[in-house]
């Protein structure tokens, strides 16, 4: 089940990324509701908030060794609370996700936006954020993480 989450989201982010790439780089912007939600395409060569720019290698150890604790602990922990388990697995397909276009272009492709509230974003960045909420609930709501 879990390797089922991470393939769907790997998979729906880079084909939306595909997408982006091939309709909306060119257009760069189509409000789907003016002045609230738009996709635009943005190319960041950083992390959230555009930080740490152009920090390529960085961002690919950095990643490669987080979804490689990750397992490790999915592994060495089998009985822990679903929630948990969702939301690591969550974490790993978007960090997957946003590791490949690191790879291939140098950069993670961006395209959700809503305008003025949040910077731009993508289904990957969306997963971690999902799982990221799961996993933070889980460990501040129980006294143990496991069954």
């Amino acid at each position: 089940m879990g390797l089922l989450i991470v393939i769907f989201i790997i998979v729906f982010d880079q084909l939306s990324k595909f997408a982006a790439l091939n309709y909306l780089k060119e257009v760069g912007d189509i409000p789907l509701i003016q002045d609230i939600f738009h996709l635009t395409y943005v190319e960041n060569r950083g992390a959230a908030f555009g930080l740490f720019q152009n920090q390529k290698l960085f961002f690919i150890v950095t990643t490669t060794l987080v979804v490689a604790a990750i397992i490790y602990y999915l592994i060495r922990t089998r009985k822990m609370m679903w929630p948990l388990r969702i939301g690591l697995y969550l974490i790993i397909g978007g960090a997957i996700g946003n590791l490949i276009d690191r790879v291939r272009f140098g950069f993670v492709v961006d395209f959700f936006h809503i305008v003025n509230r949040w910077p731009v974003f993508n289904i990957a960045d969306s997963a971690i954020v999902v799982g990221a909420v799961l996993v933070s609930y889980i460990i501040l709501r129980y006294d143990t993480v496991t069954k």
